[in-house]
C-alpha cells in the first residue's frame, strides 16, 4: 500500500538512535495522519522535501489497534475541543477523488503507558454510520469541507483537540494496528516518541471511527436480534427465528446450544420457565411484529355491552310508551263517559220529579250503559246458509280474496268418475256455490293463500304429498312428494318462494317453489313425533315487541316456535304451553297474538281457548342468543266436548278496534264469538252441525264470518 507525502516545518530524519528524545515534542502540530486506502492511494505534493524523505515518513507510521478493539470502546458523546491553526504552516494538499484524508493541526501530548490514551479518547458528536458502510466523496463536497476544516481550525482555541473522522476499518488496516512491542525497535528514544505520539493519534482516530461503526440497538434493533447472542435473526439458515413454548424468541442454533449446555435442568433464558429441545418451533416469518390489542378487545366489549343494554332500554321503552298509550286512550274514554254520567243525571234531575227519580235513573243508566258500550251494540246476524256436501265429508276452509270465493274441502261429488277429494267454490258476490275442483286422492287437511293474488292454492292431504293448484284455471301445476301423511300447511309470509308442510311424524318440511324436485329442509321435532296439526307463519315486524318472524308448529303434545334466522336457518323455540291436549294454534299477526285451543281434560273439563302474547327476550351479551316465548292473557272456556280437531280463529274487530276470538262448540253445535280484551262471550251463533272450520273475511267494505260443518258453509254479517 502506497503512503502519503507531505511537508512538515520540523525535519524528519531517519536514524533513531542519533534523534534527541526532546524531538518529540517538536513535531508540529500539522503532522499528517496516514490513512489506509484498502490498496489505494493518495499523492500529496510538497515542496521541501525529496521523495526519499517521504518514503522516511511513511515508514514511521505506527501500528493501528484492530477493529475487534474499536468495537468494544465506546466513544463518550459529548462537545470536542478543536485545535488552533496558529501552531503550523498551511500545508498544500491535492486529495485524489474518493478518499477523504483530515489533518490536525495539533498533535496530542506523548504517553508512555497503554492505559493513558484510552482514558483522553475525544467524544464524538457526530451521527452513527451503520457497521461496514463507506462513504465517497465527490471533488467539490472535498473542497467545501476542507474550506469549512480551516474555518474552524481559525476559529478554534489552542487548547481545543480535533475530532477525527475515519473510513471503516478493512482487513489491511486491521492487519496493520498490530501492538507496537511485538516488532523490533531500532530507533532511539526519540523515534519511540514519534511512535508513542503517532500511536496516540491513531488511537484516538480509530476510538472515533468506532462510535461511528457502532449500531443502534435501542433505536433500530430492538425486538429483532436473539438475546443470547446479540445478532440479528434469520429466516432461513442456523440462526432462523425460532421459539420456545413460553413463546420467547431466539436464533435456532443459540437456543439448541443453550438447551444443551444446561442439560435435563434447561430453562428459557428470559422467563426462567422448563424447556427442552423438542420444545424448539421453528418460525416462518420475514419479520415479526405483535400488536398490542388489549386495550382495543377491552374497548370492544364494553361498546357490545353498552349496545346490549341500550337495545334492553330502547325495547323496555318502546313497550312503556304503548302500554302508556292503552292506559291514556282508556283514561279519555272514561272521562267522556263520565262527563256523559254527569250530563244525563243533571237532565233526569232537573227534567223529572222527585218522586219517579229512581225509577227515571236507573233507565238512565241503562240507556248510558248501552251508549258507552258501543261496540256491542254491533254483532254478527245470519246471511246465507249454502249446501258444501250432501254426503259430508268437509273439512277446511279458506277465502280467495282476488277471485272474491271460499273453499271448502270435501270428497268429490261423482266419486266413480272423478275418484279423490278437492275444493268446492262458494262466490261471496252471489252467495252461492260454483263449481268443483279434484285436487288430491284422499282427505285434505290443510288450505293456504300467499299475499301474492296470484290465486294459488296449497294444499295437503292425507296421500301423503302437498299441491299447488291455480284457482284461474282450475289445474295442478306443481306436487311435491312428502313420502308420509301431511296434516297441515301454510305459506312463507316473508318469502312466497317457500312452502311448509307438517307431517304425520312431527317433521316440518321446507319446499322452495323453484326447486320441483324435492325439499329443501327438514325441521326434526324436538319432542314427541306428534301430527303436526296446525302450521301457522308470523312474519317480520321491525317496530314490535315480537319483531322476529317464523314458523309456529302446533302438535297433540305442545308447540315450537321455529325462528327464521336467515334464508335457510330456523333456531328452535319451545313454547311454554300444556303438555297435551292442544288440538289447534292460530295467529293474528298484527298485534302478535296467538290462540291456543285445549280440549277437555281431567284438571280441565271444559274447551279452553287461551289467547297468549308472543315475546322475546332481549339478548344481554353477544354470547347469549335471546329466546322467544309467549305468556297467557285471556282464557275463554267452551263446552265440555271436544272429538273433533277443529280450527278456530282469531282476528282484529271489524269496527277496528279491538280482538275478537272464534271458536266452535261441539255441546252446543254453535260458534261462540268472545272480546279478547274483556273475555266476555259476545255472541253464540247456531249451527245444525259441530263447526270445524271458522274464516273471517271482507267484501266491498263489509265483514263477514264463515263456519264451515260436514255439510253446510253458513256466512254471518257484521252489522
Amino acid at each position: 500500500m502506497e503512503a502519503m507525502e507531505v511537508d512538515s516545518p520540523v525535519e524528519m530524519r531517519g536514524g533513531g538512535s542519533e534523534q534527541p528524545a526532546a524531538a518529540a515534542a517538536a513535531v508540529d502540530a500539522n503532522t499528517l495522519h496516514v490513512i489506509s486506502d484498502s490498496g489505494s492511494s493518495t499523492e500529496v505534493d510538497e515542496d521541501d522535501e525529496n521523495d526519499n524523505e517521504g518514503r522516511q515518513t511513511a515508514a514511521r507510521v505506527p501500528p493501528r489497534l484492530p477493529a475487534t478493539w474499536a468495537f468494544s470502546q465506546r466513544a463518550v458523546r459529548g462537545s470536542a475541543a478543536t485545535p488552533s491553526a496558529a501552531q503550523g504552516a498551511p500545508i498544500r494538499r491535492r486529495l485524489r477523488q474518493g478518499l477523504r484524508v483530515h489533518y490536525p493541526s495539533q498533535t496530542a501530548a506523548p504517553s508512555r503507558g497503554f492505559p493513558d490514551f484510552l482514558l483522553r479518547a475525544p467524544a464524538a458528536s457526530v451521527a452513527e454510520p451503520e457497521s461496514g458502510s463507506t462513504t465517497e466523496v465527490s471533488e467539490s463536497d472535498e473542497e467545501e469541507e476542507e474550506e469549512e476544516e480551516e474555518e474552524a481550525h481559525e476559529e478554534s482555541t489552542p487548547a481545543a483537540e480535533p475530532v477525527h473522522s475515519l473510513p471503516p476499518a478493512s482487513p489491511r488496516l486491521s492487519a496493520s494496528l498490530q501492538p507496537q512491542e511485538a516488532s523490533p525497535t531500532n530507533s532511539g528514544s526519540a523515534a519511540d516518541g514519534e511512535r508513542t505520539e503517532a500511536q496516540n493519534q491513531v488511537v484516538q482516530s480509530v476510538l472515533v471511527a468506532s462510535a461511528f461503526v457502532q449500531p443502534s440497538h435501542g433505536e433500530e434493533g430492538e425486538g429483532d436480534n436473539c438475546t443470547i447472542c446479540f445478532e440479528a435473526w434469520t429466516t432461513a439458515g442456523e440462526h432462523r427465528l425460532s421459539a420456545l413454548r413460553c413463546g420467547h424468541l431466539f436464533g435456532f442454533t443459540c437456543i439448541q446450544r443453550w438447551l444443551k449446555a444446561q442439560g435435563p435442568t434447561a430453562k428459557c433464558p428470559q422467563c426462567n420457565k422448563k424447556a427442552k429441545r423438542s420444545d424448539i418451533i421453528l418460525l416462518y416469518a420475514p419479520k415479526l411484529r405483535a400488536l398490542d390489542n388489549s386495550e382495543q378487545e377491552t374497548l370492544k366489549k364494553s361498546l357490545e355491552q353498552e349496545q346490549s343494554l341500550r337495545r334492553k332500554a330502547e325495547l323496555e321503552s318502546a313497550q312503556y310508551k304503548l302500554k302508556l298509550q292503552v292506559v291514556n286512550n282508556k283514561c279519555g274514554q272514561l272521562q267522556q263517559q263520565l262527563q256523559e254520567v254527569r250530563a244525563l243525571v243533571a237532565q233526569a234531575r232537573s227534567s223529572v220529579p222527585s218522586s219517579s227519580s229512581s225509577s227515571s235513573s236507573t233507565s238512565v243508566l241503562v240507556g248510558l250503559s248501552q251508549r258507552a258500550d258501543g261496540s256491542r251494540m254491533a254483532q254478527y246476524s245470519f246471511s246465507k246458509a249454502v249446501l258444501v256436501s250432501q254426503a259430508g265429508g268437509s273439512r277446511v276452509l279458506s277465502y280467495c280474496e282476488p277471485l272474491s270465493c271460499l273453499l271448502a274441502s270435501q270428497p268429490s261429488p261423482h266419486s266413480t268418475l272423478v275418484p279423490g277429494c278437492g275444493v268446492k267454490k262458494v262466490s261471496v258476490v252471489n252467495m252461492k256455490a260454483s263449481q268443483y275442483v279434484p285436487i288430491h286422492s284422499k282427505q285434505i287437511r290443510g288450505l293456504s293463500f300467499n299475499r301474492q293474488n296470484d290465486s294459488l292454492l296449497l294444499s295437503a292431504a292425507l296421500d301423503n304429498t302437498i299441491k299447488l293448484t291455480s284457482l284461474l284455471t282450475n289445474t295442478v301445476v306443481q306436487t311435491y312428494n312428502a313420502g308420509k301423511p301431511v296434516w297441515s300447511c301454510c305459506w312463507c309470509l316473508d318469502n312466497s318462494n317457500y312452502v311448509y308442510a307438517g307431517l304425520s311424524n312431527g317433521s316440518v318440511l321446507v319446499y322452495d317453489t323453484r326447486d320441483t324436485s324435492t325439499h329443501v329442509q327438514e325441521l326434526q321435532p324436538l319432542r314427541s313425533r306428534c301430527p303436526v296439526a296446525s302450521l301457522c307463519y308470523v312474519p317480520r315486524a321491525a317496530s314490535s315487541s315480537f319483531p322476529c318472524g317464523g314458523l309456529i308448529a302446533g302438535s297433540l303434545e305442545g308447540g315450537c316456535f321455529w325462528e327464521q334466522v336467515n334464508e335457510t336457518t330456523y333456531r328452535p323455540h319451545i313454547l311454554p304451553l300444556e303438555a297435551a291436549g292442544c288440538t289447534d294454534i292460530q295467529v293474528e299477526t298484527e298485534s302478535r297474538h296467538c290462540l291456543v285451543t285445549y280440549r277437555p281434560g281431567r284438571s280441565n273439563p271444559s274447551l279452553r281457548c287461551v289467547l297468549m302474547a308472543l315475546n322475546r327476550t332481549p339478548q344481554q351479551d353477544s354470547s347469549q342468543l335471546p329466546s322467544c316465548s309467549c305468556s297467557p292473557v285471556q282464557t275463554f272456556s267452551a263446552g265440555s266436548s271436544c272429538k273433533l280437531l277443529t280450527k278456530n280463529a282469531v282476528f282484529r274487530s271489524p269496527d277496528g278496534d279491538g280482538t275478537l276470538v272464534c271458536a266452535g262448540d261441539e255441546a252446543s253445535n254453535s260458534t261462540m264469538v268472545w272480546d279478547a280484551g274483556s273475555g266476555s262471550l259476545l255472541q253464540k251463533l247456531p249451527a245444525d252441525l259441530p263447526v270445524l272450520d271458522i274464516s273471517p273475511f271482507a267484501v266491498n267494505g263489509e265483514h263477514f264470518l264463515a263456519s264451515l260443518t260436514e255439510k253446510m258453509l253458513k256466512i254471518y254479517r257484521w252489522e
